[in-house]
């Protein structure tokens, strides 16, 4: 068996009251302690100022310019026109009044600006602090006023948000600087709240007229504070520094030195992953640490397969919803080929996957199937790719296996949080055996699980399972002005990541699932909630899906979001018309659901009590319009049920009469 991490210390009982702890686990080039870091690497600040210094023609920043109402192709800053940009905002940001300390934000989607306000901040020793980018003016507001921030960069169509009456702290702002420029009439409503207003080149050019010394920050100093997006209640403002950044970069670079692959100037990143989420602000950094390339998509999330082609990126990072839709579009295309053609389609992917299983690298596996199939499916996400990440969710199993075997690229899942700077852990490249899994922990960190006796979770049993607790040189220092929250989630120098995980005997993490998302249903038995949503969201009907379950009940219901050209295409095939909303009332559309959920169950293996028992079909999604999901998209487990409450109890009844299993 090959061993992925080294058990440093062994895991104790529980006493007077305290839960039982499980082993502690390092990387394998970690299990002497944690490696020195790149001594010439030690702030933010140093990681773009050393990149300048070794490629100062790469090109850095990209973006698509608007020619005609459409987005033509890529234009691009190189490191040097980025630095020199850089030095004068930062001086205009200290012309304004910014001193080493002020929080700075940032509030709009990723583009170049973006950047260039944070490494403007990184240069002066500010505190950039990201408002992430559909917020709305409430949690805006308490941002504002809960950081402090007295500069803010935005996009030009979030001013709206910033004069909303709700918002009265931006009223407290002393300058704000649009990404581009500001229409007559928002200038003259900033005017008029007091706060000064720029252009992007209006403060380019302030910059140039008051050049100042840059003030490069020590490591300890305040990087960023970033909100997480939480459930329930106000945002936390998550205190990272430049040695927790820092770390995170220097620890990929000694992880990726073991493969074959290696992140080189000729790498291409997409980037449409909110800037302000840790997941793409650590890729960026490490790519700025390379000096490789970040391109920015054009806004529209519906047309980023445009920016793919346009791009043509050699990695891409996305979140379990992007690569379902990608697989779900692959295997609507794979319907509408004729059976022979579809049928050879299966059999290579068969003979590949044989392969992989046996070791062979996804490169080797088998040209063959590569050249006569798969080399299509590389073709519709750019025709260049050689990493796909996924992280911020658990990604399914059967999709993970998919995109190995038919993207032609290496497929790998890690994750992490907010607090920890993105990865606490990260899987190895072409192991196909870690399908399922996050991988092994991160080099400057180490992990262990806690005992959960309320769920009957173990550290010690045999699979050891228990909340994962994280400690090392990543994790964040504290919740900006809560003290309560921050003893209440970092005990004993560990902190508590409110994630359910198994180790398995070799190092590597599976995640269960939340803490707070586990159930025991009224037999006794525990279900995963957002697990079984991963699980069932692959099937074609669902767009999204929200799995519930009572704990005075035996048998688990959902409401699917239904996927509307999907629908359509079911109606046509089995003769039914009607508008959308009226499909989603059809008892045979549940019906075909509840069919393809029940396969889907058969081939996860998933337990009896793990299948769906009756479905609700909705045809609007779950937006934060109705606050039925936060700005990250997770689900509000307890706005979800107030509303559909009385749906619910009423399918509980139908299926507890046997008259019906629908509603």
């Amino acid at each position: 068996m090959k061993v992925f991490a080294a058990k440093v210390e062994d895991g104790r009982e529980g006493r007077d009251g305290k839960p039982s702890v499980g082993p502690v686990y390092r990387n394998l080039l970690a299990k002497n302690g944690f490696p020195p870091t790149d001594p010439d690497i030690n702030t933010t600040w140093d990681i773009f100022r050393v990149s300048v210094e070794k490629h100062p023609k790469n090109k850095m920043l990209g973006w698509r310019k608007i020619i005609s109402g459409k987005p033509g192709p890529y234009a691009w800053k190189s490191y040097k026109e980025v630095y020199d940009e850089v030095l004068h905002i930062g001086s205009a940001l200290r012309a304004s009044g910014a001193e080493p300390g002020s929080r700075v934000g940032i509030y709009g989607a990723n583009c170049p600006q973006w950047a260039m306000a944070m490494e403007a901040c990184n240069a002066h020793s500010l505190v950039c602090v990201p408002l992430y980018d559909n917020l709305g003016p409430g949690a805006v507001n308490f941002i504002l006023d809960h950081a402090e921030i007295n500069f803010v960069f935005i996009q030009d169509r979030k001013v709206k948000e910033l004069l909303n009456p709700d918002c009265l702290s931006a009223k407290k702002l002393k300058s704000i600087i649009c990404f581009t420029s500001l229409v007559e009439v928002e200038k003259e409503k900033v005017v008029q709240t007091g706060t000064i207003p720029y252009t992007w080149d209006e403060f380019l050019q302030m910059g140039k007229e008051n050049p100042s010394d840059i003030l490069p920050p020590r490591p300890f100093d305040i990087c960023t504070i970033m909100y997480t997006s939480g459930t329930s209640g106000d945002p936390k403002g998550v205190v990272l520094t430049h040695e927790n950044l820092t770390a995170l970069v220097t620890g990929m670079d000694l992880f990726l030195e073991q493969f074959e692959d290696k992140m080189t100037v000729d790498d291409v990143y997409l980037s449409f992953l909110p800037l302000a989420h840790s997941l793409d602000r650590i890729i960026e950094e490490y790519f700025f640490h390379k000096g490789a390339s970040v391109g920015y998509y054009h806004g529209d999330l519906k047309a980023l397969r445009d920016d793919l082609m346009e791009l043509k990126p050699t990695f891409f990072a996305g979140v379990p919803r992007v690569f379902e839709r990608i697989h779900e579009s692959i295997k609507v295309a794979l319907e509408e080929l004729n059976p022979v053609r579809r049928s050879i389609f299966n059999l290579l992917y068969r003979l590949k996957l044989y392969w992989m299983n046996l070791g062979y690298k996804q490169k080797y596996a088998s040209l063959l199937a590569d050249l006569l199939a798969f080399r299509k499916v590389r073709a519709k996400l750019g025709g260049r790719l050689r990493l796909i990440v996924s992280g911020g969710a658990p990604l399914s199993s059967e999709i993970e296996e998919f995109l190995r075997v038919t993207s032609c690229a290496l497929v790998i899942q890690g994750y992490g949080l907010t607090e920890t700077c993105g990865p606490i852990t990260v899987g190895f490249p072409d192991e196909i055996s870690l399908i399922g899994s996050v991988g092994t922990v991160c080099i400057y960190n180490e992990i262990r699980l806690e005992e959960v006796p309320e769920m009957g979770y173990n550290p010690l049993g045999n699979p050891p399972c228990g909340e994962i607790c994280v400690r090392g040189k990543t994790v964040f220092s504290e919740y900006y002005k809560n003290p309560k929250l921050t003893r209440e989630s970092i005990k004993d120098g560990w902190f508590h990541t409110g994630d359910i995980g198994e180790i398995l005997p070799n190092g590597i993490v599976k995640i269960i699932d939340r803490k707070k998302n586990l159930v025991k249903l009224s037999q006794g038995e525990y279900v995963a909630l957002e697990y079984l949503e991963n699980v069932y969201g692959v099937a074609t009907i669902v767009e999204d899906v929200w799995v519930y379950a009572d704990s005075f009940k035996s048998t688990l219901v959902a409401v699917i979001v239904a996927h509307e050209e999907n629908t359509r295409k079911w109606a046509v095939k089995n003769s039914y018309t009607g508008s959308f909303t009226e499909l989603c009332s059809l008892n045979q559309l549940k019906e075909h659901a509840l069919v393809e959920f029940q396969d889907i169950a058969q081939r996860n293996k998933l337990r009896s009590f793990e299948y769906i028992k009756g479905v609700i079909l909705e045809p609007l999604p779950f937006d934060m319009e109705r606050d039925l999901v936060t700005a990250t998209l997770k689900k509000k487990r307890n706005k979800l049920l107030n509303r559909y409450q009385v749906q619910i109890d009423e399918l509980y009844r139908t299926l507890a009469g046997g008259r019906h299993k629908l509603q």
